[in-house]
């Protein structure tokens, strides 16, 4: 009994410590888009601002609940080196409190991560381990947590049920209140992007716990495996990674509950970044290349509720600041060494913003 009570007395305060950063936390603003063309036939569009939390992006909430899952379940201790597998931003938020916990923490990333997140994860505290495809991240940072005898976060499987759905300030109870008083405060559409799966299991199971009609579009980036599986149910599938940082994946990861998508919108990589040019230049700052993915299906939804008639509320993520992204997607020669030219691209999202629908 008496080697169990140090362990007690850590874990608790571990979570404490966890429990009294998110206390001196606010909620994220709720930003309506000035967008006329849409506003004028009843339909308004809105983004959840995620890139305001302490380490600057969604997964923040992501960690927190990762932390608390993993502390409550008896896998991460004193001690514990933890490792993560991550397209960066998630592994910053994991840095942020394994520091707040004073833990050691190793980030299992490709080379191809932008710099920024690299230097983030290093100035809190942690390691990087650089890896040539996002397909050896898994088996890397399984070998490294059992050699430093630590714990796999494991993202990819653990962040559909890390968060409970039904609400204790998850992002979709957020979402929905913040809309209380605009003028269609049920949204016709929810659009969240799929790195993991687990925002959009999350919104998907409260939508149905509330008993809303709101409807799931998870817009998918080219080279991502889960349009397929979407499609088929096979949990087989495989596509050639994204190249969209944060989402889209080379296989089906298993936080992503296909069911709880009611549609799926495939994305190129140069609509994403156009979306992402455009969105930026309407707000006035920089957003990252994920959110350009999800303007995008916010706009084809639009416009299509346009063309039927249709008045109601799209909300969809801002997910993270385009500062993460300086060197590469807001770096114009090296979108057009990587992907060729966005001008028509962008000219097709501009139009779509300004005239409320396409050319």
């Amino acid at each position: 009994m008496q080697s169990h009570t140090p362990t007690v007395s850590w874990l608790n305060q571990a979570v404490g410590l966890i429990e009294a950063d998110y206390l001196r936390s606010a909620d994220t603003h709720l930003i309506p888009l000035p967008l006329p063309a849409f506003a004028a036939h009843g339909i308004d569009l809105y983004l959840k601002d995620e890139s305001t939390h302490p380490t600057g992006s969604l997964k923040h909430r992501l960690a927190r609940s990762l932390f608390l899952y993993g502390l409550c379940n008896g896998w991460i201790r004193e001690g514990s080196t933890v490792v993560e597998a991550s397209s960066g931003s998630t592994a910053v938020s994991e840095a942020y409190f394994a520091r707040l916990l004073g833990l050691p923490f190793i980030a299992v990333m490709t080379r191809n991560t932008s710099p920024e997140k690299i230097a983030q994860i290093a100035f809190y505290g942690g390691r990087c381990h650089l890896v040539d495809s996002a397909t050896e991240v898994y088996a890397q940072a399984r070998e490294l947590a059992q050699q430093t005898g630590g714990h796999y976060m494991d993202q990819f499987t653990y962040a559909e049920r890390a968060t409970d759905w039904r609400g204790n300030n998850n992002i979709a109870q957020s979402m929905f209140s913040q809309m209380a008083r605009e003028r269609h405060p049920i949204p016709r559409w929810v659009v969240v992007g799929a790195g993991t799966g687990g925002t959009s299991a999350t919104v998907g199971r409260f939508i149905r716990y509330q008993r809303y009609t709101t409807q799931v579009c998870v817009p998918d980036p080219t080279g991502s495996a889960f349009g397929e599986y979407h499609r088929t149910g096979n949990a087989c599938a495989r596509g050639d990674g994204s190249r969209i940082e944060g989402i889209g994946r080379p296989q089906v990861e298993a936080s992503f509950i296909r069911t709880l998508v009611d549609r799926m919108m495939e994305v190129t990589d140069l609509d994403s970044v156009a979306a992402m040019r455009a969105l930026s230049s309407l707000l006035g700052r920089k957003v990252g290349p994920s959110t350009g993915t999800n303007f995008i299906g916010m706009l084809t939804l639009a416009q299509e509720m346009r063309q039927a008639g249709e008045q109601g509320s799209i909300l969809s993520l801002l997910c993270d600041a385009g500062e993460r992204y300086l060197g590469n997607y807001h770096c114009a020669s090296w979108i057009s060494e990587n992907f060729g030219d966005c001008a028509p691209s962008e000219q097709w999202v501009r139009h779509a913003m300004v005239a409320g629908q396409t050319c």
